[in-house]
Formats: structure tokens, C-alpha cells, sequence
């Protein structure tokens, strides 16, 4: 825990208070400069007392006011860094711009570049607001800031200093990154669910488009699923489930790559720029690496162990797709195959009918399925 921080009001006071009637001047029927005096010293000194953390630099970014709310946010004491740059002190590692000095230096065209959120109110005059996660160095923790920044001007339009507020949001970033990984991950799995599977398909759909590489799909399906549940149990089932969507998990190894389960028993990988032979290859592994775990199965009409079919697509979008429709098509009928054929097997759709055919059966003899769409 920091130690309490002694805040140094009198001599930030005085700075500003300085700052301020020196840049004020007396006209007639204003008030005099006694009375500016006495205003704004109490201005800043009620600033100081704000239980809103908040500090001010002056033109050249150097602190005025460190209040001691902002003391206590940062663990930073108003001494450390009244006069100096080192505001940044309090909130980062690593030497950047607080809102502040992007403000001072009329900069709106850096927030991207150092803010996740953020907006400017106004060129020149009306400040920016942004959000970001603060490593917060003194304290040693992280805190998620919504931050405020705006310039104060003389009356003939100079600055004359920057004042930057802050408001610790931590609880409600991690209550909504909490919700939003609900309503997009499986309960059961902890992989994507159906609505993050068929926005991300969507999207890698539109950037294979544009860029035209492949983009490949891969149904897993678990083989007599139905049959284990009905041998095992449904807890039993659901550790089954668990385990196959661990191996597809480990699969889904590039950043662009997504596991998702699918519905029920059957898992989806999306795995863009891979042709057909590659992706089937990860299918392989994928299958091979269920049927190591030598899940008993041990069900009439089954197998001794759990084993995977697997259905395989890859496709370069072309001016004559509209959607990701032939892809999952595709890759259904795959899966298809792959079940008729005998299950635990990867087929892949551009090769189902050199796998009927090395059967020596005919491929207008398998009933083309109900092929998928997307939501």
C-alpha cells in the first residue's frame, strides 16, 4: 500500500494564482485586480479540495496544481511533480503525453495514437475527452480512466493553462468486458459461441474478398455422440464436450484464427489464408489428437473410443459470392461425407468425389444436405 501523500496546496496555489492576475488587466467597469486576485486564489483553491482528481500544467506542460484527490488516485505526491513535466509519472512507465499536454499542444491529430477512446470537442478551445487503462507505476495496479482536458484562456485568447480531470471507471470496464465475454463465449466450452462464429466468418468473408486468399472452414463433429450421452450420462457428455473443444482450441493458434462451438456435438474452426490441403492438415491433427485422449466410448453401434469427422472447405471469394453461404455449404456436405463414408475422417469438399469414387460407389448416390446459412 502507498504511503499518505502530503499535498503541497500553498505554493501550487500561489503558482497559479500568480499565473492568473498576471495575466489579467483592468478596464473600465471591470473588477479590480485586488478583487481578480482574491477570486482566483479562491478558484484554485477549491480546485485543490475537489474530490474529482484533477491537476493543471501551464503552456509549457509544467504542473501549477496537483489536488489531493489526484494524490490519492496516483499514490503521486503534489511535491513529486509541482514545476516539473513528470506528470506522466503518476499514470504510466514509460515516458508519453497525458490528454493534457496533447491539449497544450493543440494536438487532436495523436489521441488515435495514444488513446483507445477518445474525442475532441473542439479544435483549438473546447479540450479532448479519452479512455484508457493506466498502469498507475506508484500503486503497482492497472485502473481503466475516463479522462478530461481543456484549455483555460486569457482575455485576449492565449492559454494560460490546461486542466485535466479524471474519473476512475475500472469497475465498470471490467463489469462490461465481462458481459460482453458472456455474450460471446459458449458456457460450456469457453470457445466462441454461434453469433461470435458468424460474425467473425462474415468479416474474414469481406477481408479474403478483398485481399482474395482462401479462406477455410472446418466442421468437427463428435461421432455417436447422441449414443455416448445415452451410455454415459449428460455430465459425462459435457466433460467429453470439454475436452474435444480444448484440442480445437490449441488449433486455433494465429490471431485471425477462431474455434467456436458450433451447436450440440459439433465445433467450427474459421482459418483464414489456408488452401484446402493445408487446412486438412490441421483437421488431421485435430482428429488425431481426440483420438489419443482415448475417451472410452463403448456404446452399442460405436466405437471403443471417442473419434471425430471432420468436413474440410476452402474458398476464394469471388465477384459472384455474395456471402459465406458456399463455404459453409461446402464444408457441411464435407462433414456429410465424411459420416457416410464411416465416420472418424477428414474429407475435404474438393476432393468428395475422388473419396466415393477410390469406394468404387457412385456420387449421385449421396443425398446432398440442407446446406447452412449464416445468421
Amino acid at each position: 500500500m502507498a504511503k499518505p501523500v502530503k499535498p503541497s496546496g500553498k505554493t501550487s496555489a500561489k503558482t497559479l494564482t500568480k499565473t492568473l492576475t498576471k495575466t489579467s488587466t483592468k478596464t473600465p467597469g471591470q473588477r479590480s485586480t485586488k478583487s481578480v486576485d482574491v477570486a482566483d486564489s479562491y478558484a484554485v483553491r477549491l480546485m485543490q479540495h475537489l474530490v474529482v482528481p484533477t491537476f493543471v500544467i501551464d503552456p509549457k506542460r509544467r504542473v501549477v496544481i496537483w489536488n489531493r484527490a489526484c494524490e490519492r488516485l496516483t499514490g503521486l505526491a503534489a511535491s513529486e511533480v509541482i514545476g516539473t513535466n513528470r506528470h506522466w509519472q503518476g499514470f504510466y512507465e514509460t515516458r508519453r503525453p497525458c490528454l493534457a499536454d496533447l491539449v497544450a499542444l493543440d494536438r487532436p491529430e495523436q489521441l488515435p495514437e495514444f488513446y483507445s477512446e477518445y474525442a475532441a470537442r473542439g479544435h483549438n478551445g473546447l479540450g479532448f475527452s479519452a479512455e484508457n487503462w493506466c498502469t498507475m507505476p506508484k500503486l503497482g495496479n492497472q485502473l481503466y480512466l475516463a479522462i478530461d482536458a481543456g484549455p483555460i484562456h486569457d482575455e485576449a485568447g492565449h492559454l494560460i493553462a490546461v486542466v485535466e480531470t479524471l474519473r476512475d471507471l475500472t469497475d465498470q470496464k471490467r463489469a462490461e468486458m465481462a458481459l460482453k465475454e458472456l455474450a460471446t463465449k459458449d458456457g460450456l466450452t469457453g470457445l466462441s459461441n454461434r453469433r461470435s462464429f458468424d460474425q467473425m466468418l462474415m468479416s474474414e468473408w469481406a477481408r479474403a474478398h478483398r485481399t482474395q486468399k482462401p479462406l477455410a472452414l472446418l466442421f468437427v463433429d463428435v461421432d455417436h455422440f447422441k449414443l455416448f450421452n445415452d451410455h454415459h450420462g449428460h455430465q459425462i457428455g459435457d466433460e467429453c464436450l470439454r475436452a474435444v473443444a480444448s484440442v480445437v482450441s490449441r488449433h486455433a493458434v494465429r490471431p485471425l484464427d477462431l474455434a467456436s462451438r458450433y451447436g450440440g456435438e459439433e465445433f467450427a474452426l474459421i482459418l483464414p489464408d489456408l488452401d484446402c490441403d493445408s487446412a486438412c492438415v490441421v483437421a488431421e491433427e485435430i482428429r488425431g489428437a481426440v483420438l489419443a485422449l482415448r475417451i472410452a466410448h463403448g456404446a452399442a453401434g460405436a466405437g471403443d473410443h471417442v473419434t471425430l469427422s471432420v468436413g474440410v472447405a476452402s474458398h476464394i471469394p469471388g465477384a459472384v459470392d455474395g456471402g459465406p453461404d458456399r463455404l459453409l455449404g461446402a464444408a457441411d456436405e464435407a462433414l456429410y461425407v465424411a459420416k457416410r463414408l464411416g465416420r472418424n475422417r477428414v474429407i475435404c469438399a474438393e476432393r468428395v468425389l475422388a473419396e466415393f469414387a477410390s469406394l468404387g460407389r457412385e456420387a449421385a448416390a449421396v443425398p446432398a444436405p440442407s446446406r447452412r446459412k449464416t445468421a
